[in-house]
């Protein structure tokens, strides 16, 4: 199934009131966020609180006239979580509770920030495709299903879990190096 019709498929749960894509979302993206919040001074619970606020304004966002998805919803999940982040921490010594307005008042910022996140991926997704197959199946198996080194070393047969590492190395510099060439 491409991506297209998952986002109709997902688009039409949301529109139900369906709690499926919102379990699918949660399942699929709370760990990019979780991760992205921790390594920005937040908590677990932060993750938590902001993820479900992003769901709300992707609700919102989804309801809103003439909304058409041009990426994976859990692109604009990842993106409003972030903007939503970075407000958070502009006003640390306080907690921010987003009013029913929220999404209009602030829908360019939120747009950007999706269209920011959006291009991204695309930019990510070029990198990874320029890579060795090899590589794009490790990549995929550490930072997508997120499997431990241990299990990489079991499936890919490395004789230890340093040259695992070593190859995860490897194919993180595939990708730099590629981008480097990009951007000259």
């Amino acid at each position: 199934m491409d991506r297209r019709t998952t986002n109709s498929l997902a688009i039409e749960d949301f529109k139900k009131n369906s709690n499926v894509a919102f379990g699918i979302l949660y399942q699929n993206y709370f760990v990019y966020v979780k991760k992205y919040i921790l390594n920005n001074k937040g908590k677990s619970e932060d993750a938590e609180d902001i993820f479900q606020d992003s769901l709300l304004i992707l609700y919102e966002k989804l309801h809103s006239d003439n909304f058409e998805a041009y990426t994976c919803l859990g692109n604009y999940i990842v993106g409003i979580s972030k903007n939503l982040w970075l407000k958070r921490l502009k006003n640390r010594n306080f907690y921010i509770e987003f009013p029913d307005t929220y999404f209009i008042e602030n829908q360019q910022e939120i747009n950007s920030a999706i269209e920011n996140e959006k291009y991204y991926w695309e930019k990510l997704t070029g990198y990874i495709k320029a890579i060795s197959s090899h590589c794009q199946n490790l990549i995929q198996d550490i930072f997508v299903q997120n499997k431990s080194i241990e299990e990489i070393q079991d499936k890919y047969q490395y004789s230890s879990k340093h040259n695992a590492q070593n190859q995860k190395y490897k194919c993180i510099e595939q990708i730099r190096k590629i981008k480097n060439d990009n951007a000259h």
